[in-house]
Protein backbone atom coordinates (compact mmCIF):
# COMPACT_ATOMS: atom_id res chain seq x y z
CA UNK A 1 0.00 0.00 0.00
CA UNK A 2 1.53 3.25 -1.23
CA UNK A 3 2.22 6.26 1.57
CA UNK A 4 -0.62 9.11 1.25
CA UNK A 5 0.34 12.31 1.64
CA UNK A 6 -2.27 13.80 3.79
CA UNK A 7 -1.54 17.44 2.37
CA UNK A 8 -2.38 16.37 -1.13
CA UNK A 9 -5.88 15.12 -0.56
CA UNK A 10 -9.31 17.06 -1.07
CA UNK A 11 -10.88 18.30 2.19
CA UNK A 12 -13.72 15.34 1.27
CA UNK A 13 -11.12 12.65 0.72
CA UNK A 14 -9.48 13.32 4.15
CA UNK A 15 -13.56 13.15 5.76
CA UNK A 16 -14.34 10.06 4.20
CA UNK A 17 -10.61 8.30 5.44
CA UNK A 18 -11.66 10.15 8.61
CA UNK A 19 -15.06 8.37 8.54
CA UNK A 20 -13.67 5.19 7.91
CA UNK A 21 -11.02 5.00 10.76
CA UNK A 22 -13.96 5.63 13.23
CA UNK A 23 -16.03 2.93 11.49
CA UNK A 24 -13.08 0.54 12.18
CA UNK A 25 -12.73 1.72 15.86
CA UNK A 26 -16.09 1.40 16.49
CA UNK A 27 -15.84 -2.10 16.06
CA UNK A 28 -13.43 -2.78 18.34
CA UNK A 29 -14.58 -4.19 22.16
CA UNK A 30 -13.30 -2.00 24.73
CA UNK A 31 -12.00 -2.70 27.90
CA UNK A 32 -12.10 -0.31 30.98
CA UNK A 33 -8.26 0.49 32.09
CA UNK A 34 -8.64 -0.50 35.54
CA UNK A 35 -9.21 -4.23 34.24
CA UNK A 36 -6.55 -4.06 31.56
CA UNK A 37 -3.73 -2.60 33.93
CA UNK A 38 -4.48 -5.13 36.50
CA UNK A 39 -4.29 -7.87 33.38
CA UNK A 40 -0.95 -6.39 32.04
CA UNK A 41 0.91 -6.21 35.67
CA UNK A 42 -0.20 -9.75 36.46
CA UNK A 43 1.18 -11.05 33.29
CA UNK A 44 4.69 -8.70 33.94
CA UNK A 45 4.39 -10.20 37.70
CA UNK A 46 4.36 -13.93 36.01
CA UNK A 47 7.04 -13.44 33.72
CA UNK A 48 9.54 -11.20 35.73
CA UNK A 49 11.89 -14.06 36.48
CA UNK A 50 12.39 -14.97 32.41
CA UNK A 51 13.08 -11.38 31.57
CA UNK A 52 16.02 -11.70 30.22
CA UNK A 53 17.11 -7.90 30.40
CA UNK A 54 16.20 -8.12 34.28
CA UNK A 55 18.77 -7.09 37.04
CA UNK A 56 19.47 -8.95 39.79
CA UNK A 57 18.27 -6.77 42.84
CA UNK A 58 21.39 -6.91 44.39
CA UNK A 59 23.30 -5.42 41.30
CA UNK A 60 20.44 -3.13 40.64
CA UNK A 61 21.65 0.55 40.90
CA UNK A 62 18.25 1.98 40.97
CA UNK A 63 17.28 -0.01 43.69
CA UNK A 64 16.30 2.40 47.06
CA UNK A 65 18.81 2.39 49.53
CA UNK A 66 16.45 2.76 52.40
CA UNK A 67 13.54 3.88 53.63
CA UNK A 68 11.76 6.61 55.46
CA UNK A 69 9.98 6.28 58.57
CA UNK A 70 7.56 8.77 60.08
CA UNK A 71 7.15 8.66 63.83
Amino acid sequence: MPAINIEDLSEKDKLKMEVEQLRKEVKLERQPVSKCSEEIKNYIEERSGEDPLGVPEDKNPFKEKGGCVIA
